[in-house]
């Protein structure tokens, strides 16, 4: 073929096959309507929402809502609201169940706590916190309001958990928010180092945290959890919530995950602090105490990059056994801040929260300098703290008076009149009047007991027999503490347990001491006030009764109640007293004899003779053999006659 015939032939080729290709291209590229990708993106939207609604209606799973009715017009925190955060524990912690209004009085003052185990009061909860001092304080400065403390704070939780609550705490309108947090950090509940973790990322976690709160969330989180136990070994876990929480057991400072805490704290806190400030509602927030002296570290880390925790530590006991107390103090520090186990917020943290709040014009409170300056070794020890990180009750007055006289400095109180106790006549008497009791203090040893006998004091958990012989169990009161510990009874019903131990044995002011630690604590159950009245009147302790049944009638209208004011009242020569109740009791129950006689008498006390007569003869008809009731008809009679 010629040169001229070939490339002319291969033209032709190349022209055919272009003109092939232009005929396949329509095939290859296929489109579809706007509204076919719209319905495959809404099928498995409309299924989840279908699930969903499911779920709802078939009452699934826990009700994961953040507040639920204690009363017709009370809210609490929902006990199970931690179900939203802890996935692989069992038993969940909760706050302490106060409660406040659904719908806020025009004279309330309400206060939110937000915090973990320290500000929930471990391990005295629910008896003693700082809450419960800046409430009694509230209450003895500003009778005129309803003053509502609610201490929304419980064990192993961290930022993640504060800042998911913190959208349902703002609906509330808090006048003041105070926060006490950052212990928890990496063990606590989705920390960086903690068993029930979401990664490393707070954008990822607070997103997770947000789909919390859907029912379909909750049906995957547990069909993943029932699969898992299927092909697990099927051990629980065992030990204390805080040796539990533990993943990442050894954390060095400046590390990867030290970094991610501190990372996730800071954004955290940040956001926290923005969002309540963008409410305008006030808060002030502490810094953190440890037990810098008395605590040595946990884990000591021996790798030559820094000195061992353990070295610093023995420097620092031996500055301060010299009488260098400046140089112990930061070197104790130290030793805290290399400590590879992180159940002690390092110095890094307490900078975060005296920066931010700087920033952000939020008042801090210094509360581990006051320590450090209250303590009779001027360094935060045994004296003012139970363990690693939890004060003592005493400790506790410190946090609260620190607040509170925050509040009064920067004018967060609810009123600004002249008070005639000084502050510190104001502290003497809440102290005085904190009802806390030796059951409370027995129960929280025991915690404390508890909680030194496993990981990370001792290496090897010790035996339960090991555990009890400590505990040292000798008598009523201390077997209750024990059930409390074990979770077999509640705390309430400790106290209520032991007061009627105590009515029994005749030990009257012991058992006011526990009744008024129940009535201190939860004000609004009227059943406490009834209980103590009636035991009280069986062993004929009138004027002690006589307290409680005012107590009772302020709260509701009962029969039995007005009619022993009315008693009680006419003993007292009281006679306007005791015709007020008496008449109350008669209209809710005519026919009681022994009401009708005491009426007759006061009336006749005031010289409403007819009116005596009148009841005195109403309480024959009701029993002609009441006694006494004859010789003081005839009485009557001869009076009017």
């Amino acid at each position: 073929m010629s040169k001229k015939n070939k490339s002319s032939h291969q033209k032709h080729v190349s022209n055919l096959s272009r003109a092939s290709d232009k005929k396949k291209k329509p095939s290859s590229t296929k489109t579809y309507p706007f509204y076919y990708n719209m319905i495959l993106l809404i099928i498995p939207i409309m299924l989840i929402i279908a699930i969903e609604v499911t779920l709802r209606v078939a009452d699934y799973g826990k009700n994961l809502d953040q507040w639920i009715k204690a009363t017709d017009t009370e809210y609490l925190l929902n006990p199970d609201v931690g179900f939203r955060y802890f996935y692989n524990t069992e038993t969940v912690p909760y706050s302490a169940r106060d409660l406040f209004d659904i719908e806020k009085k025009s004279n309330s003052y309400r206060v939110f706590i937000l915090g973990g185990s320290s500000a929930a009061g471990y391990p005295y909860t629910p008896a003693a916190s700082f809450s419960k001092y800046i409430r009694k304080r509230l209450q003895l400065l500003c009778p005129e309001n309803k003053i509502e403390v609610v201490n929304l704070a419980f064990a192993a939780i961290n930022t993640y958990t504060i800042l998911d609550l913190l959208p349902g705490v703002l609906e509330q309108k808090p006048d003041l928010i105070l926060i006490y947090a950052g212990h928890n950090e990496f063990y606590g509940a989705l920390g960086a180092g903690s068993m029930e973790s979401l990664g490393n990322s707070p954008t990822v976690v607070n997103f997770m945290l947000g789909l919390n709160k859907f029912k379909t969330t909750q049906f995957i989180r547990n069909t993943i959890k029932s699969i898992y136990s299927l092909i697990g070994d099927g051990e629980k876990p065992r030990g204390t919530l805080m040796a539990r929480m533990a993943k990442e057991q050894t954390i060095e400072l400046d590390s990867d995950i030290y970094t991610y805490g501190m990372d996730q704290f800071k954004e955290n806190f940040e956001e926290i602090i923005y969002k309540i400030k963008e409410t305008g509602i006030k808060v002030i927030a502490s810094d953190l105490v440890s037990n810098l002296k008395d605590q040595k570290p946990f884990i000591s880390i021996e790798n030559g990059t820094k000195p061992s925790a353990d070295s610093i530590y023995g420097i620092a006991l031996s500055q301060y056994a010299a009488g260098n107390l400046d140089i112990s103090i930061e070197l104790f520090k130290e030793a805290k801040d290399l400590d590879g186990l992180r159940f002690r917020a390092s110095s890094e943290l307490n900078e975060i929260i005296i920066k931010v709040c700087s920033q952000n014009n939020v008042p801090v409170v210094n509360s581990e300098n006051e320590f450090n300056s209250l303590s009779k070794s001027k360094i935060a020890d045994n004296e003012l703290m139970t363990d690693h990180l939890h004060p003592t009750v005493t400790g506790y007055h410190i946090i609260g008076k620190l607040f509170f006289n925050a509040m009064i400095k920067h004018n967060y109180l609810p009123t600004d009149k002249a008070v005639d106790l000084s502050i510190e006549a104001q502290d003497e008497f809440v102290k005085r009047n904190f009802n806390f009791t030796k059951l409370d203090s027995t129960i929280a040893r025991y915690r404390i007991i508890a909680l030194k006998a496993d990981w990370p004091y001792v290496e090897k958990s010790l035996s339960v027999e090991r555990t009890l012989k400590i505990m040292q169990v000798k008598n009523y009161l201390d077997s209750l503490a024990l059930k409390v510990l074990d979770d077999k009874i509640t705390w309430e019903k400790a106290h209520r347990s032991l007061a009627l131990r105590y009515i029994r044995e005749r030990k009257i002011d012991l058992f006011k001491d526990e009744l008024a630690a129940l009535t201190d604590l939860y004000p609004y159950i009227d059943e406490y006030y009834s209980l103590a009245s009636k035991e009280l009147l069986a062993i004929k302790e009138f004027d002690e009764a006589y307290n409680y049944l005012i107590e009772y009638d302020e709260n509701r209208d009962d029969q039995f109640t007005s009619k022993w004011i009315g008693i009680i009242s006419l003993s007292r020569n009281d006679f306007t007293s005791a015709i007020k109740h008496l008449e109350k009791s008669l209209r809710m129950n005519p026919n009681d004899a022994q009401a009708l006689y005491n009426l007759s008498g006061a009336y006749s006390q005031q010289k409403k003779y007819k009116e005596a007569l009148d009841m005195i003869s109403r309480c024959l008809l009701v029993n002609p053999n009441y006694k006494g009731a004859k010789e003081f008809q005839a009485q009557l009679l001869a009076a009017v006659k």
